[in-house]
């Protein structure tokens, strides 16, 4: 019998790869299939080694563009000890100018374009009985005379044909690792940039089957299912009985879908405010541009109203967490019109906003029409864009700063009162907030150290001071986020110049019960900090309401085995010291 090696390099090691389990599930009736995962950072030597060990007949690797640097390393060396092994490769990296990619690259035998579970059956199938590879449709493969290119191959008619990806005697590979599921294959629109839109139609697996499959993958207990679904909510009711059938399960797992905001349907949106429990569902919602032109460019539909109103309603109830992605680079929109752009997502005020950068990727309308646009990009994976007729690098390097700081102070949430404060009323727009920030911190070489979180609040606070930024409320929110998300009290403050004093002269006058042998100084200053704060302050960290003016009292104490701290807030020292002595048990 054949032995056969599946393998892929992930990006991280809690990824899984969903397209090896579908290859495995379809070809381990016919041979003896061994599946190994590594990552983009496991050494060369030692994938080739796990893979020598294994000394397989053929081995198949998925190709993506995180890894195809990485691979295209490997598969030499592997042809070097291993001459005899059939090397396929498959993938969306590779399925397009498949001929010119095995003419660069020596070592392949065989890639296979698109959907490979029939085809790598069929191959399969061929190396058995030594015969010609020429009738398998979907392949490019090397002979002696030239390379091959056998055209596209047949998609899969009915995906409940395929066998479940998720056998039980397979589920202990998942433990510690994101799931990767799909409900659907394919993509009803048509964006320039992006693989999908290749594609033409939507074909789906059948309730009973993603039940039955996500059934068996909560009972387990996955701790993440990540539904690859390009518009998970295409179909309502489809969609509806997924979200109900996940719900109706015990078990803490969570799960991700990719969702069209304008398309979201308000009766799901209701549902799913009245049924879901927090944390249980988490969006991730492309929107790209704001603009008109370009989305007309690249075939995007989008009504962004209506996915302002969705996406607004959605974070009002607290119920679904929202990563909202956006695209730098797209053709005609210039650094200013993006600004628009990312000012009008912002104000959506998503858990999370990231901002990407175009990949000009193989097969895609944007890459064949990139000359008509300027585009200038890199030649290897990822094909990120570098320049274009309207946006030159030196405008890509100041948003590649941005998006430094965006990452770092907003989708790390650690800065969930400071940041939004400073961004929108400190400064003229968020993005011109984003982007001194992030043109100062290369000014200063921070890009180039790590940086703790008490690294990141100083030098937050050197840059309002470069910026003149006086403001008492921002620097108190600031503190507030640095302590309220501490479990003790924190032996580091970046504002230390007069904490302690502050800290003690207030304590003292709410006489907090003390253990025996304890003095007050040290059990005040080992277990709380006070703050003098402004009252809009009070107010935006939702302590305090009404039209009260000038300073108020904060203390953050840290009761021993609480795990947070408790908060108390008054005009007056005087009035906190009944509900103090009650909070703070000694």
């Amino acid at each position: 019998m054949q032995r056969v090696m599946l393998t892929t390099l992930n990006a991280k090691y809690v990824h899984s790869s969903l397209a090896l389990r579908y290859l495995r599930a379809a070809i381990e009736q016919q041979c003896d299939v061994v599946m190994r995962e590594f990552t983009i950072h496991d050494p060369v030597e030692h994938v080739l080694a796990k893979i020598y060990a294994v000394k397989p007949d053929l081995l198949g690797i998925s190709c993506y563009i995180w890894n195809i640097t990485e691979t295209l390393r490997l598969i030499p060396l592997v042809k070097k000890v291993l001459p005899e092994t059939k090397i396929v490769l498959g993938g969306p990296e590779v399925s397009y100018d498949s001929v010119e990619f095995m003419e660069l690259h020596k070592g392949i035998d065989v890639i296979v374009r698109g959907e490979g579970e029939v085809t790598l059956q069929r191959l399969l199938q061929s190396l058995a009985c030594e015969s010609s590879f020429s009738a398998i449709e979907g392949i490019v493969f090397r002979t002696k005379d030239g390379i091959v290119d056998t055209g596209a191959a047949r998609k899969v008619t009915s995906l409940d044909d395929l066998p479940t990806p998720y056998a039980k005697d397979s589920l202990h590979e998942l433990d510690q690792r994101i799931v990767y599921f799909e409900a659907s294959r394919g993509c009803p629109f048509s964006c320039q940039f992006c693989l999908s839109s290749i594609e033409s139609g939507v074909r789906y697996f059948s309730l009973e089957r993603v039940k039955d499959d996500l059934t068996r993958l909560v009972e387990y207990g996955v701790r993440q299912i990540k539904f690859v679904d390009r518009t998970f909510n295409l179909r309502k009711d489809y969609a509806l009985e997924i979200f109900s059938h996940v719900l109706s399960l015990s078990g803490e797992t969570t799960f991700h879908f990719e969702i069209t905001g304008d398309i979201l349907k308000s009766e799901v949106v209701s549902w799913l405010i009245d049924h879901a429990p927090p944390g249980k569902f988490r969006f991730e919602i492309g929107v790209q541009s704001t603009s008109d032109e370009t989305n007309a460019i690249i075939k995007r539909r989008q009504d962004f109203v209506k996915l302002s109103e969705t996406v607004s309603r959605i974070r009002d109830s607290g119920v679904i967490l929202q990563h909202l992605d956006l695209i730098a680079g797209l053709p005609e929109e210039d650094y200013n019109r993006f600004a628009q752009t990312f000012n009008e997502v912002y104000a959506l005020r998503p858990d999370e906003l990231q901002l990407g950068f175009l990949k000009l990727l193989r097969g895609t309308g944007l890459r064949n029409r990139a000359n008509q646009y300027g585009y200038v990009y890199m030649d290897t994976a990822p094909y990120e864009m570098l320049a274009n007729a309207v946006m030159p690098y030196g405008d890509v390097v100041r948003l590649k700063r941005l998006e430094d700081i965006l990452e770092k102070y907003y989708n790390s949430g650690r800065f969930p009162r400071s940041i939004p404060y400073l961004s929108n009323k400190c400064f003229a727009t968020p993005f011109d907030f984003y982007q001194r920030f992030g043109d100062f911190w290369s000014l200063r070489g921070y890009e180039r150290i790590g940086h703790q979180m008490h690294d990141l609040y100083i030098r937050l606070e050197e840059f309002l001071r470069e910026e003149n930024v006086v403001n008492a409320t921002a620097y108190a929110l600031m503190r507030a986020d640095y302590l309220m998300r501490e479990k003790i009290r924190p032996k580091r403050l970046w504002w230390k110049r007069y904490v302690d004093e502050v800290t003690l002269s207030t304590m003292r006058a709410l006489e907090p019960p003390l253990a025996k042998g304890e003095t007050i100084d040290a059990v005040l200053l080992k277990r709380c900090i006070a703050d003098r704060v402004p009252a809009d302050a009070a107010r935006e960290l939702g302590l305090m309401v009404g039209d009260v003016r000038g300073e108020l009292t904060i203390i953050y104490c840290y009761p021993k085995g609480l795990g947070h701290p408790t908060v108390h807030v008054s005009m007056s020292v005087s009035e906190m010291a009944d509900d103090f002595q009650l909070q703070f048990p000694s």
